[in-house]
């Protein structure tokens, strides 16, 4: 038996590999699971290129087994198997890698097709957070001796050669790892947990993984008689995201999502690429037929899922989708990254972020895609489209104030009610319906839809026939706003397509009435210019100004918001919201000169009526457009002498 310090600071890097590296302990199985899987993916490799192998009898698996009174725990494999001299390369010294060194041998089309999973070294040592003392013991391929290694993962370790008669050694290829267990780590002498982890992190191990048990036997009475060992199968052994998609059925994918996303209904649309070149990744995503119920939460849950090599990482990351489709559930499994990477160290990782970026690019085309076959395809795409805009264009609506470099795409995405069409419509396709001498794209916020169609704003806008976007989610008053302006590319009569720009106007707010016309006449300015002084006095700093209206027909007043300031309903969501130190954004008051409560005030000396009829046209205001008014008792009272006169 020969002993062997190890070369590096041992203690050092497990608390390193314990307390940075791994954020729970029962990840130790995940790593040992996968070096069994790597052994298995290089013999499997030379089983096929290399003549000194192509005899071996390869019947590739997997075994876990426990034993509670013992307390261990053995994962052996057949695979390629160590030497003495690989145990003191592989396991002497943290982070040297067998596999990366092995795969720096292989042409380039070879290390296409190895799949090898992990590095030997770090991953392996994870298990000392679950074990006192760690023995292998393995017998390389093609070789006749069975070496074992042995060490408590503290000064150092030993190696010695088994003899052939010996009950420990192994008859032919592969390594067992026994792990003696500490008191927490008995744990994991429990066939249900063994089970629950392998399937939740190595389910999709391409060998399979076999676990052996006692299961007690009754008898018809019930009493125990004694019990059989069993051998069950306990991980699918299919990545499905890396089969072709020529070999797959809508059923797989339908069965896999209600498996990835505990759902009981099929996805309502999935996205499988494969990408190889500087990058080599897949990726299978799925769109939910409905929202997960926690898609407001802000703690939500991530639906996306990390695999490195076919072994899941995470799925308990937000960045690895935006939060705007965080309504998205599927894999990402990369060839790229380190299989034991840190969550910490995924945030910065450039691997990482361009396959993210090219994802998000994927996923917006797709939905693209979705909307154009809705338009052509006939009523089952329709009714697709218009079920994932009923479901997610509210969220898509946040990507235009998250994501700045996917702004573009998601404009066309995003769906609005309008004043001229039923259903759903677009930015674009609202510019299509303009007129050519119509400058702007105009749009309304501040409630919900029915309160925003019954809006005396829309007036003039609708004797004028000119289309305004109905957009009553609360977060477009946030969000519209900031895009300013809407661009699209017109194909020419050249046949060279032109850039266009409209900005977008709210009528809702004071800019919005140039298209409307010139304002009144001079004569008709100078006739109500005294009826809007006594408006002003009655109401003060009630109102930011009060000013004669080209919006209105048949309503007397309409409130908007100065183009500087929030409108009164976004100031209101943000009060609600503890936005308490935001300045009160005051209403401009708009009346029409011609209707006859405003007509009424030219003759009226009578301050206090003055103030009634004021008082009222500004609540009535407030009112239609669905704001509470702060002294409910005030207007009825101001309501009732104005009836009463």
């Amino acid at each position: 038996m020969a002993q062997h310090q190890f070369q590096t600071e041992v203690s050092r890097l497990l608390h390193l590999i314990i307390h940075s590296l791994y954020s729970n302990r029962e990840i130790f199985l995940r790593e040992l699971v996968s070096n069994a899987s790597d052994a298995l993916d290089k013999l499997k490799y030379l089983t096929v290129a290399d003549e000194a192998y192509k005899s071996l009898n390869f019947d590739p698996r997997i075994d876990i087994s426990f034993d509670k009174e013992r307390k261990t725990l053995t994962i052996a494999d057949n695979g390629i198997g160590m030497n003495e001299a690989d145990l003191i390369d592989s396991l002497g010294t943290i982070a040297r890698s067998g596999t990366k060194a092995f795969l720096e041998k292989l042409a380039e089309d070879a290390k296409k097709e190895s799949n090898l999973i992990g590095q030997f070294g770090v991953g392996f040592y994870s298990a000392f957070m679950v074990a006192d003392k760690i023995e292998v013991i393995s017998r390389k391929a093609a070789e006749d001796a069975t070496c074992k290694w042995s060490s408590d993962g503290k000064e150092g370790f030993e190696i010695e050669r088994l003899a052939e008669g010996d009950s420990a050694s192994r008859s032919s290829q592969g390594t067992t790892v026994i792990l003696n267990l500490t008191e927490e780590g008995t744990e994991y002498t429990n066939r249900w947990s063994i089970e629950d982890i392998i399937k939740r992190y190595s389910n999709h191990v391409a060998f399979p993984i076999y676990l052996t048990y006692d299961e007690k036997e009754w008898d018809d009475k019930g009493n125990e008689k004694g019990s059989v060992t069993k051998t069950d199968r306990i991980n699918s052994g299919t990545a499905l995201w890396r089969r072709s998609k020529n070999e797959l059925k809508e059923e797989d994918y339908n069965e896999f999502y209600k498996q990835l996303g505990h759902d009981s209904e099929n996805p309502l649309h999935y996205i499988h690429t494969k990408a190889e070149g500087t990058l080599e990744y897949s990726t299978l995503f799925y769109i939910p037929k409905k929202a997960p119920f926690d898609l407001y939460n802000v703690d939500y849950k991530p639906g996306v899922k990390l695999y490195v090599k076919r072994v899941f990482i995470t799925d308990d990351d937000k960045e690895l989708m935006p939060t705007y489709l965080r309504f998205v559930r599927g894999v990402i499994d990369s060839e790229d990254l380190p299989l034991n990477v840190s969550r910490e160290i995924l945030q910065q990782n450039k691997i990482l972020l361009n396959i993210k970026n090219a994802s998000v690019k994927k996923l917006l085309s797709e939905f693209k895609q979705m909307a154009d076959n809705a338009v052509s395809g006939g009523d089952e795409p329709k009714e697709k489209w218009e079920t994932f805009i009923g479901q997610f264009n509210r969220p898509l609506k946040e990507g235009l104030y998250q994501d700045f470099a996917n702004r573009e795409a998601i404009q066309e995405l995003v769906r609005f009610k309008s004043t001229t069409v039923d259903g759903w419509t677009s930015f674009a396709e609202y510019a299509s319906r303009m007129k050519s001498e119509q400058k702007h794209i105009y749009y309304i916020t501040g409630g919900d839809e029915n309160t925003l169609r019954s809006s005396p704003l829309l007036e003039a806008y609708r004797a004028k026939e000119i289309e305004v976007l109905i957009m009553d989610d609360d977060i477009d008053d946030i969000i519209i706003p900031t895009l300013h302006s809407y661009r699209k590319e017109i194909p020419g009569a050249d046949g060279k397509s032109e850039a266009q720009t409209w900005e977008l106007k709210a009528v809702n707010r004071s800019g919005a009435d140039e298209e409307l016309g010139e304002a009144k006449d001079k004569d008709a300015e100078k006739e109500a210019k005294p009826v809007i002084e006594k408006i002003k006095k009655a109401l003060g700093d009630r109102v930011k100004d009060v000013k004669l209206s080209r919006r209105l027909h048949d309503s007397p007043s309409c409130i908007v918001a100065d183009e500087n300031d929030p409108s009164i309903q976004m100031a209101q969501m943000l009060k609600a919201m503890g936005q308490t130190t935001m300045q009160e954004a005051k209403p401009i008051l708009e009346v029409n000169g011609e209707h006859p409560l405003v007509l009424s005030l030219k003759e009226i000396d009578d301050e206090e009526r003055i103030a009634d009829v004021s008082g009222v046209l500004l609540d009535q205001a407030l009112l239609v457009e669905g704001l509470k008014l702060k002294d409910p008792s005030d207007f009825v009272k101001r309501l009732n002498r104005l009836l009463v006169k």
